[in-house]
């Protein structure tokens, strides 16, 4: 038991190690972009110009059920989501929830956005996958589709549907792809 709370701190320690990934991502300049925390940069570089929302199988090969959201759209630096157009951010939102109702039965779907201090990628991602059981907390608001979603400050989000096609967006934490099957 001991060495198990042990772990726990040593891992809880470790999360600053990868938080705050410094983003000099620039596409116009080629040489910015390769480092591996630009590499879904470089994927929406890939897409036509004017395209909104794309979908990318997740390549960590520890979360072999996850597909992520992406806008096309490059913000500056850490590319948060609160700097994006809040059109921008709608869209993504309703593109991901969309997706999830495409891929998911109705009550087992949840999206997550990790908050600015432990991304280890430049560009606004969002994570979509099977919501795991009982992960349920108090910490929510409820709202009626995307455009409810308010826009996030530097933490995270998790959303999930509840019954009478609203949503639950947990806020105020860091880590939340962790809500989402691997």
């Amino acid at each position: 038991m001991r060495a198990a709370s042990c772990a726990v701190f040593l891992l809880a320690g470790a999360i600053p190690l990868f938080a705050d990934t410094k983003c000099d991502c620039e596409p116009s300049q080629p040489a910015t972009m390769k480092e591996r925390q630009c590499s879904l940069c470089v994927e929406a570089e890939k897409q036509p110009a004017g395209s909104g929302v794309f979908f990318l199988k997740d390549a960590n090969p520890r979360k072999p059920n996850r597909l992520l959201a992406l806008p096309r759209t490059h913000g500056t630096g850490l590319h948060r989501m609160v700097d994006l157009p809040v059109e921008t951010q709608r869209g993504l939102w309703a593109a991901a929830i969309d997706k999830a109702r495409e891929l998911y039965p109705q009550s087992e779907w949840g999206i997550a956005f990790n908050g600015d201090h432990v991304r280890t990628q430049c560009h606004t991602h969002l994570h979509i996958g099977r919501l795991l059981p009982g992960v349920e907390t108090p910490n929510f608001i409820v709202v009626d589709n995307a455009a409810g979603i308010p826009p996030p400050d530097v933490n995270g989000y998790w959303i999930h549907p509840i019954e009478g096609g609203k949503l639950h967006v947990h806020q105020g934490e860091q880590i939340t792809e962790t809500v989402l099957l691997r």
